[in-house]
Protein backbone atom coordinates (compact mmCIF):
# COMPACT_ATOMS: atom_id res chain seq x y z
CA UNK A 1 0.00 0.00 0.00
CA UNK A 2 1.35 3.42 -0.97
CA UNK A 3 1.20 6.14 1.62
CA UNK A 4 1.26 9.87 0.88
CA UNK A 5 4.94 10.14 1.75
CA UNK A 6 5.70 7.23 -0.58
CA UNK A 7 5.16 9.51 -3.56
CA UNK A 8 8.51 11.08 -2.76
CA UNK A 9 9.97 7.90 -4.29
CA UNK A 10 8.14 8.18 -7.62
CA UNK A 11 11.16 9.70 -9.38
CA UNK A 12 13.50 7.04 -8.02
CA UNK A 13 11.05 4.34 -9.11
CA UNK A 14 10.98 5.85 -12.59
CA UNK A 15 14.78 5.57 -12.60
CA UNK A 16 14.52 1.92 -11.52
CA UNK A 17 12.01 1.27 -14.31
CA UNK A 18 14.41 2.79 -16.82
CA UNK A 19 17.25 0.63 -15.48
CA UNK A 20 14.94 -2.43 -15.70
CA UNK A 21 14.52 -1.94 -19.44
CA UNK A 22 18.24 -2.70 -19.88
CA UNK A 23 17.63 -6.31 -18.80
CA UNK A 24 15.34 -7.16 -21.71
CA UNK A 25 15.16 -9.06 -23.96
CA UNK A 26 17.35 -11.68 -22.24
CA UNK A 27 16.22 -11.24 -18.64
CA UNK A 28 13.05 -10.36 -16.77
CA UNK A 29 13.03 -6.52 -16.68
CA UNK A 30 13.55 -5.77 -13.01
CA UNK A 31 15.57 -2.72 -12.02
CA UNK A 32 16.93 -1.35 -8.78
CA UNK A 33 18.58 1.82 -7.56
CA UNK A 34 20.18 2.54 -4.20
CA UNK A 35 19.87 6.07 -2.85
CA UNK A 36 22.12 7.47 -0.16
CA UNK A 37 20.78 9.59 2.70
CA UNK A 38 20.86 12.67 0.43
CA UNK A 39 18.74 10.81 -2.18
CA UNK A 40 21.66 10.55 -4.61
CA UNK A 41 21.96 7.34 -6.63
CA UNK A 42 24.96 5.34 -5.43
CA UNK A 43 24.20 2.05 -7.15
CA UNK A 44 22.05 0.54 -9.87
CA UNK A 45 21.35 -2.95 -11.10
CA UNK A 46 19.10 -4.90 -13.42
CA UNK A 47 18.45 -8.61 -13.75
CA UNK A 48 21.37 -10.32 -15.46
CA UNK A 49 20.81 -13.99 -14.59
CA UNK A 50 20.71 -15.12 -18.21
CA UNK A 51 23.36 -12.70 -19.42
CA UNK A 52 25.79 -13.61 -16.63
CA UNK A 53 24.68 -17.25 -16.23
CA UNK A 54 24.42 -16.45 -12.52
CA UNK A 55 21.38 -17.32 -10.43
CA UNK A 56 22.30 -14.57 -7.95
CA UNK A 57 22.48 -11.77 -10.56
CA UNK A 58 19.20 -10.20 -9.46
CA UNK A 59 18.74 -6.45 -9.82
CA UNK A 60 18.77 -5.89 -6.05
CA UNK A 61 21.97 -7.85 -5.47
CA UNK A 62 23.81 -6.02 -8.26
CA UNK A 63 22.58 -2.61 -7.05
CA UNK A 64 23.60 -3.39 -3.46
CA UNK A 65 27.06 -4.52 -4.63
CA UNK A 66 27.49 -1.36 -6.70
CA UNK A 67 26.38 0.86 -3.80
CA UNK A 68 28.69 -0.89 -1.32
CA UNK A 69 31.60 -0.39 -3.69
CA UNK A 70 30.81 3.28 -4.14
CA UNK A 71 30.16 3.93 -0.45
CA UNK A 72 33.17 1.85 0.59
CA UNK A 73 31.28 -0.30 3.07
CA UNK A 74 28.94 -3.28 3.03
CA UNK A 75 26.84 -1.48 5.63
CA UNK A 76 24.39 0.70 3.77
CA UNK A 77 22.90 2.44 6.81
CA UNK A 78 20.89 5.47 5.74
CA UNK A 79 20.43 4.13 2.22
CA UNK A 80 17.22 3.20 0.41
CA UNK A 81 16.80 0.40 -2.11
CA UNK A 82 14.17 1.16 -4.74
CA UNK A 83 13.22 -1.87 -6.86
CA UNK A 84 10.50 -2.43 -9.43
CA UNK A 85 9.30 -5.79 -8.04
CA UNK A 86 8.84 -7.10 -4.51
CA UNK A 87 12.11 -8.88 -3.61
CA UNK A 88 12.46 -12.65 -3.42
CA UNK A 89 13.81 -14.39 -0.31
CA UNK A 90 17.45 -14.04 -1.42
CA UNK A 91 17.12 -10.35 -2.12
CA UNK A 92 15.06 -9.66 1.00
CA UNK A 93 17.81 -11.35 3.01
CA UNK A 94 20.42 -9.19 1.30
CA UNK A 95 18.45 -6.06 2.23
CA UNK A 96 18.61 -7.12 5.88
CA UNK A 97 22.28 -8.13 5.74
CA UNK A 98 23.31 -4.87 4.02
CA UNK A 99 21.57 -2.91 6.81
CA UNK A 100 19.61 -0.83 4.31
CA UNK A 101 17.40 1.65 6.15
CA UNK A 102 14.51 1.50 3.71
CA UNK A 103 13.12 -0.74 0.99
CA UNK A 104 10.76 0.71 -1.62
CA UNK A 105 9.24 -1.56 -4.24
CA UNK A 106 6.76 -1.30 -7.08
CA UNK A 107 4.71 -4.36 -8.03
CA UNK A 108 3.86 -7.09 -5.56
CA UNK A 109 4.98 -10.62 -6.47
CA UNK A 110 2.33 -13.16 -5.49
CA UNK A 111 4.51 -16.06 -6.70
CA UNK A 112 7.83 -15.31 -4.98
CA UNK A 113 7.53 -12.10 -2.94
CA UNK A 114 9.31 -12.15 0.41
CA UNK A 115 8.21 -8.74 1.69
CA UNK A 116 4.63 -9.56 2.52
CA UNK A 117 3.20 -11.61 -0.35
CA UNK A 118 4.42 -15.13 0.47
CA UNK A 119 6.86 -14.39 3.28
CA UNK A 120 7.88 -11.29 5.19
CA UNK A 121 11.61 -11.73 5.62
CA UNK A 122 12.50 -8.07 6.18
CA UNK A 123 10.05 -7.63 9.06
CA UNK A 124 10.84 -10.90 10.84
CA UNK A 125 11.38 -9.95 14.50
CA UNK A 126 13.95 -12.72 14.89
CA UNK A 127 16.40 -10.86 12.64
CA UNK A 128 18.76 -8.18 13.88
CA UNK A 129 17.70 -5.51 11.38
CA UNK A 130 14.32 -4.50 9.99
CA UNK A 131 14.19 -1.75 7.35
CA UNK A 132 11.23 0.51 6.73
CA UNK A 133 9.15 -0.91 3.86
CA UNK A 134 7.07 1.01 1.32
CA UNK A 135 5.36 -1.15 -1.29
CA UNK A 136 3.23 -0.43 -4.32
CA UNK A 137 5.06 2.64 -5.63
CA UNK A 138 4.14 2.98 -9.33
CA UNK A 139 2.95 -0.62 -9.09
CA UNK A 140 0.87 -0.43 -12.27
CA UNK A 141 3.84 0.68 -14.38
CA UNK A 142 6.18 -1.86 -12.80
CA UNK A 143 3.69 -4.69 -13.21
CA UNK A 144 2.96 -3.74 -16.82
CA UNK A 145 6.66 -3.94 -17.72
CA UNK A 146 6.87 -7.50 -16.40
CA UNK A 147 3.54 -8.61 -17.91
CA UNK A 148 4.65 -7.26 -21.29
CA UNK A 149 7.91 -9.19 -21.05
CA UNK A 150 6.16 -12.48 -20.27
CA UNK A 151 3.49 -11.81 -22.89
CA UNK A 152 6.24 -11.55 -25.50
CA UNK A 153 7.98 -14.72 -24.26
CA UNK A 154 5.00 -17.10 -24.18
Amino acid sequence: MVTGSAHRFDDAMRQALEVARRAAPADVPIGAVVLDAAAEVVGTGYNAREADTDATAHAEILAIRAAAGRVGSWRLDGCTLVVTLEPCTMCAGAVVLARLSRLVFGAYDAKAGAVGSLWDVVRDRRLNHRPEVIGGVLADEAGALIREFFGDHR
